[in-house]
């Protein structure tokens, strides 16, 4: 290979030698020098407008953070999701790891920010209409946005501020501790908030808004059980043998201060106006309204799209995968692909519309077990009976009332008693390779529009990074644990009655875990579990359960004649029976490791002042 480089050099001399010294005097027509870059007001726009690049199609992959908790599994093999579910994970092998959570991606964006920091500093351009200041903002505000995927996920991590450029000694850099990458992150965001304060921006945008619902998110982490040493060395092996606990979290300092600075930072989120849907209310709605409500927020219509804080946004023409929603996880009655599909646990922890447990030991719930819940699972699950769209012209002969069949029945054919397989089952008779093994499917953030049902459909629901929701939640867990028992009661209350849910009124421990519970419920499949279950530490119970599956069968009642399924308790008594999925499929199992990532093994061998996490 040099001997080639080599003669390949000496052979583009010999001709450029013979050339015109003008000819190889050009710039390339494909880039822009970094003089011309930064000399120019739009180019400059245009450079920080790709530091957003790194955000993706936000959490609309087609593998979810999702599947890696107890919301959902991923039904396609050979993606190494289960490296990290079933505990596998390690430097060599850590399993999936998404693109806006990859430790050279996120490093990458961290770099272009530093830059156009660098030459921000001393702008070449006219400031007009202080663009500069709004650069320097959505910079700052997108290099805490990179630095916080890389400390939620890894710990503390190496502090890079400049461009590490050719002339300098030293490219190595050891870990920052915990604390200090949290200071770091937090200064990014406080000074984001003051440059873009009162800038009107397009949506996607960093905003001062943004800057401050990213702090809280930060500060509620922080102050959370898996980055308070002693009480994470408590409850985890690894922690409590790790050598370096500063890069995991505070050794010292007081919890209660955190917490403080927890809520105020929440707080300063719902001060803010032109944001929310649907509060103030006294009582909750009725049962459809909450439906539609939470529709209306997940969908960001209707004045749902009030919630959204900060979003990634996509039109049809671009036909990005963050507009195939629909397509990665619909039915495969549908001719969708059901990649990421809700386990039976999910389903479980929707209250009923008392605001009562769930409890399949008792026989009119079980019977029953999807009617009078909480409105919000009807907006967020495709179950049996579920009403959804028309089939495509060859299969509506088969459904002509468009429901969602995960079971198997008995029909009349022929005379006789057949079973017949639903359509959005493994057995289906459209599609009987990709359907839900769970025996659900996702119906949060699909577009209902009947128009958009197939592979050759887009659609353009924003993913919310972060939402009005998420600081109103933050703000009762930082009141909780503050023990301010009746102001996080009004504003969960707040959340529930918009949803067409009860008050809450316990208080103490009691409160937290109905708090845990309404925050899995209204953050559902928007990456908010995975963190959720770590920082409070509960992911053995939690994450590391056996995934669990419903089997639904209908059995013809005396006399009844169908030729054609239709959901109908009318014509069918029907079973609904709780299963685990098989173990050759997943095989779930929590190692305390898992609590954090590990470091790649080509970034420890690239930098020798690294130190790896505990447990690996």
């Amino acid at each position: 290979m040099y001997k080639k480089i080599i003669l390949s050099f000496f052979t583009v001399s010999f001709f450029t030698i013979s050339c015109n010294d003008d000819f190889v005097d050009t710039k390339p027509l494909d880039q822009l020098s970094q003089e011309v870059v930064w000399g120019d007001a739009s180019l400059a726009e245009a450079f920080v407008s790709e530091l957003y690049g790194g955000l993706g199609v936000g959490g609309f992959n087609e593998q979810m953070l999702a599947s890696l908790t107890d919301e959902t599994i991923f039904t396609h093999p050979g993606r190494n999701i289960t490296t990290i579910t079933e505990g596998r994970s390690n430097p060599a092998d850590p399993g999936w790891i998404n693109g806006t959570l990859s430790w050279v991606n996120m490093y990458s964006r961290i770099r272009a920010c530093n830059l156009a920091l660098a030459n921000l500093a001393k702008p070449q351009f006219p400031n007009t209409g202080n663009i500069v200041e709004r650069l320097i903002g959505e910079t700052k505000f997108m290099r805490a946005y990179y630095y916080h995927q890389l400390v939620r996920y890894y710990g503390g991590v190496p502090i890079v501020d400049k461009a590490f450029a050719l002339t300098d000694a030293d490219f190595l850099t050891p870990r920052n501790t915990f604390e200090e990458c949290l200071n770091f992150i937090v200064k990014d965001l406080d000074e984001a908030a003051t440059l873009l304060d009162g800038k009107s921006l397009q949506k996607g945008r960093a905003t001062k808004a943004a800057a401050l619902a990213l702090k809280s998110r930060m500060l509620i982490y922080a102050a959370s059980d898996l980055y308070d040493v002693p009480t994470a060395k408590a409850k985890s092996k690894a922690m409590a043998s790790f050598g370096k606990p500063e890069l995991m979290g505070y050794v010292s300092g007081s919890r209660t201060e955190r917490w403080q600075k927890a809520k105020a930072a929440a707080k300063a989120v719902l001060d803010l106006s032109g944001f929310g849907f649907q509060l103030g209310l006294t009582a909750p709605v009725a049962a459809d309204q909450g439906t539609t409500n939470y529709m209306n927020q997940s969908l960001a219509r209707n004045g749902g799209q009030n919630e959204i804080i900060f979003g990634r946004y996509f039109i049809q023409s671009k036909n990005e995968d963050g507009g195939r929603v629909g397509l990665f996880n619909g039915p495969n009655g549908y001719n969708n692909w059901a990649g990421n599909t809700p386990i039976q646990e999910l389903i479980d922890d929707y209250e009923m519309m008392d605001g009562s447990k769930f409890d399949w030991s008792k026989p009119e719930l079980a019977k029953s077990p999807y009617d009078n819940r909480d409105p919000r699972l009807k907006a967020s699950i495709l179950y049996e009976g579920s009403p959804w769209k028309p089939r495509s012209a060859s299969a509506a002969p088969l459904d002509p009332a468009n429901q969602i069949q995960t079971g198997e029945y008995e029909i009349i054919s022929g005379g006789a008693k057949k079973t017949h397989f639903g359509l959005d089952t493994r057995k289906s008779s459209i599609e009987d390779w990709n359907g839900s093994y769970t025996g659900y499917y996702m119906r949060k953030f699909t577009d209902p529009n009947p128009g958009l049902v197939d592979q050759n459909s887009w659609q353009q629901i924003p993913w919310p990074f972060l939402r009005y929701t998420e600081a109103m939640l933050n703000y009762a867990e930082a009141c909780i644990e503050l023990g301010e028992d009746a102001e996080a009661r009004k504003w969960l209350n707040q959340i529930r009655f918009r949803a067409g849910m009860p008050a809450i009124t316990e208080s103490g421990d009691a409160l937290r875990q109905r708090y845990r519970n309404e925050r899995r419920i209204e953050m559902v499949f928007e990456e908010q579990r995975y963190h959720d279950a770590r920082r409070w530490m509960i992911a053995p119970t939690t994450l590391g359960r056996k995934a669990s599956i419903i089997v639904v069968k209908g059995t013809l009642k005396a006399g009844k004649t169908v030729t054609t399924y239709k959901y109908d308790p009318s014509n069918y008594d029907y079973s609904y029976t709780v299963g685990k999925i098989d173990p050759g499929k997943e095989n779930r199992n929590w190692d305390d490791k898992i609590y954090f990532l590990p470091i790649h093994r080509d970034e420890m061998n690239r930098n020798n002042k690294l130190v790896q996490n505990p447990g690996y």
